[in-house]
């Protein structure tokens, strides 16, 4: 799928990544045209996407991926599909997993139905993580997920987000449709939602308060540059095989102890603003992607991921944006409280 003028659905495009792909796709694909589809759930904001006011390219569609119809109108004359919207809080499906069964595998069939039904889509591209493949233990550094690693979902997210997986998968192979899944590591980067750990702590830091970290802090992520992804995701919406998933990492792995105290650094702060707490159910010890099959396919690797300076430059926008992410974060505390 590639040319100068595309119409592109794009589902959950008022969250963190959605946000910053469709700013992303408009800077590398200036004639294209996107249609932002979002139910504006607590974690969505369409300050995120203020600049695009007016702007005669984009569309922003108020609806929810499991209304049928409202899904349906809004794939009108859309030739690819990018479906970001999910319930993504691993904390949050620990205590309630509903929403995440009915968003994330529900909402994925209704999509994949209604693009059955306009029969125009020549390529969905579905976003899913890492963290269906379970996790990988902290003494055997060598070992990294693949695209054939065995799913095994271990938190009530990650195996909502493998169901969607497989079911986006069972549509190409029953009925031809053009999807194609990727797998993502930990993203960080602007516009985050303030519940996730990189922006809640260095908005905690900027407030005085103290970083929230799980556990004995040993468990190891792969952070990516959410634009870095973004860019991966444009090269598997033009150029990825149906049927195929393909795997994007950073290259970046750190301890939750090693990211929180590199956080520290580079604001200035002591180690006695860490609180240690109960580690999360369930909590995974390690991820680590091997993304040499995009590499060697697309042609994507990550170039903005690397820490210390892609971290600094994060911290720096949460330095700049407190008129951004105040309200989410006080949004975010009501949540918690019910």
């Amino acid at each position: 799928m590639a040319g100068n003028q595309r119409r592109i659905l794009v589902t959950g495009g008022a969250g963190f990544i959605g946000s910053n792909f469709i700013r992303f796709i408009f800077q590398q694909r200036p004639k294209w045209r996107i249609v932002n589809y979002d139910a504006l759930t607590y974690a969505g904001n369409l300050a995120s996407l203020a600049d695009l006011a007016g702007d005669q390219r984009y569309e922003f569609i108020h609806g929810d991926i499991r209304d049928r119809n409202s899904v349906r109108d809004a794939l009108a004359g859309c030739d690819g599909v990018v479906h970001f919207a999910a319930e993504s809080h691993v904390d949050r499906s620990i205590m309630d997993s509903s929403p995440f069964i009915s968003t994330n595998v529900q909402g994925t069939q209704v999509l994949l139905d209604a693009c059955r039904e306009v029969g125009s889509i020549e390529r969905f591209v579905h976003i899913s993580t890492d963290e269906v493949y379970g996790e990988l233990p902290l003494d055997r550094p060598e070992l990294k997920f693949t695209e054939d690693t065995p799913i095994q979902a271990n938190s009530p997210y990650s195996a909502s987000k493998a169901a969607s997986d497989l079911l986006a998968l069972a549509y190409h192979h029953t009925f031809g449709l053009p999807v194609v899944v990727t797998r993502c590591s930990n993203n960080f980067g602007p516009f985050q939602f303030p519940e996730k750990v990189i922006p809640l702590f260095v908005t905690n830091l900027m407030d005085g308060k103290k970083v929230p970290l799980y556990g004995d802090g040993k468990n190891v992520r792969d952070w990516l540059h959410v634009i870095d992804h973004c860019e991966a995701i444009l090269a598997v919406l033009e150029r990825g095989r149906p049927g195929e998933v393909y795997n994007i990492g950073g290259n970046n792995e750190r301890a939750n102890l090693d990211l929180t105290h590199t956080i520290l650094d580079l604001m200035g702060m002591r180690k006695e603003m860490i609180q240690p707490v109960e580690d999360r159910l369930g909590h995974d010890r390690r991820y680590a992607i091997d993304a040499s099959k995009i590499k060697a396919e697309l042609g994507w690797e990550p170039s903005r991921s690397a820490w210390p300076e892609a971290l600094a430059e994060t911290i720096a926008w949460y330095k700049g944006r407190e008129d951004w992410w105040r309200p989410l974060k006080e949004r975010a505390a009501e949540v918690a409280r019910g």
